[in-house]
């Protein structure tokens, strides 16, 4: 990966992805624009469910950023678990306001923040998870 300016950039010219588990429409908007700004793709999905699906078929998917609660069965907790199991070493930052971090329930190289907190300080936790991963 090179960085061009401002964004990062792999070898096939394509930005990472870096999938985005938020139900709050404008929470995941701010987050995305700021992963955009960065140089990130944002792949979006409002529930755990989806993103498992988007997890399975998407190959490029880099990172995962999610809220702990979310619409549909399964919260951020059980979505990091099973994100970490079906990708170990996958860079995974849990976020939540009202949750607190639960180590029983997150995979050891997760990483939380609490709410409230900006799109930036989420993007420098996950840097530093994807500089130690990488």
């Amino acid at each position: 990966m090179r960085n061009v300016g401002n964004e990062s950039v792999n070898a096939t010219g394509e930005r990472p992805v870096i999938l985005v588990v938020e139900d709050e429409a404008l929470t995941i908007m701010d987050l995305s624009d700021v992963l955009d700004a960065a140089g990130y793709e944002a792949l979006q999905s409002a529930s755990a469910e989806r993103a498992l699906t988007l997890l399975t078929n998407r190959n490029d998917v880099v990172a995962l950023i999610t809220d702990v609660e979310l619409s549909g069965k399964t919260d951020g907790f059980d979505l990091a678990r099973a994100a970490a199991q079906m990708r170990p070493g996958l860079p995974i930052v849990v976020v939540s306001g009202r949750a607190k971090p639960d180590p029983e329930r997150m995979p050891a190289e997760a990483r939380f923040v609490a709410r409230p907190c900006r799109g930036d300080d989420i993007l420098d936790v996950l840097k530093t998870l994807m500089g130690r991963a990488g």
